[in-house]
């Protein structure tokens, strides 16, 4: 007699960080309940960000992030939670995207696609990195701009600032890795990752 496999149904979204050529990118499998606040931590693993900065999500002028108390200028009545607002609640349609930014003096900004629903075994990890390419800026490098100058030092040892650039990016800067078994052994513990920031 086979088995009868349960399935479960999980989104599947592509994130591109913004202005980068050649594209830095991912592509992950979310839990259909996924909240904003997860999925913000699900990109931080992902991208390789060290989640050391503010975010926020923005879907046709929502403006969602977290909420946190006595922060100067933070306009809490503009914001909807993360923590209590899921993924779906807001965006539902394939094909639909919407933006994330993280640290707002960098500026990274991330476009996001919610590709497709799939059906999946519900053995199946999630949140679950499929696949992408490349690795995302160092913190604190000056944005944009600041990480194509970064990376013109590093690729030019002649350069006069070279020493220095290369010891702040701690001895070395590989821009083309991109690890996805080491990404989803990070997803696998996403929940002890998370409590572990909030202790």
């Amino acid at each position: 007699m086979k088995r009868e496999v349960k399935e479960t149904e999980a989104i599947r979204i592509r994130i591109n960080l913004d202005k980068t050529s050649p594209l830095i990118w991912r592509e992950l499998l979310l839990p259909r309940d996924i909240t904003f606040y997860k999925l913000h931590h699900a990109i931080q693993i992902a991208m390789g960000w060290t989640n050391a900065h503010l975010f926020e999500f923005t879907i046709e002028g929502y403006r969602i992030g977290e909420i946190i108390e006595n922060l100067e200028g933070q306009d809490e009545s503009h914001i909807i939670n993360a923590k209590e607002t899921k993924l779906i609640a807001l965006i539902d349609k394939e094909g639909e995207s919407f933006k994330y930014e993280y640290d707002f003096g960098d500026g990274w900004g991330h476009s996001i696609i919610l590709e497709k629903y799939e059906s999946l075994a519900n053995t199946q990890q999630l949140p679950f990195c499929i696949s992408g390419a490349l690795k995302c800026p160092p913190e604190d490098c000056g944005g944009i701009t600041g990480f194509y100058d970064f990376l013109s030092i590093l690729s030019n040892n002649r350069h006069p600032d070279y020493k220095d650039t290369k010891i702040w990016a701690g001895g070395k800067f590989d821009p083309t890795e991109f690890d996805v078994a080491k990404i989803n052994k990070q997803l696998k513990n996403i929940d002890k990752y998370i409590k572990s920031i909030e202790e």
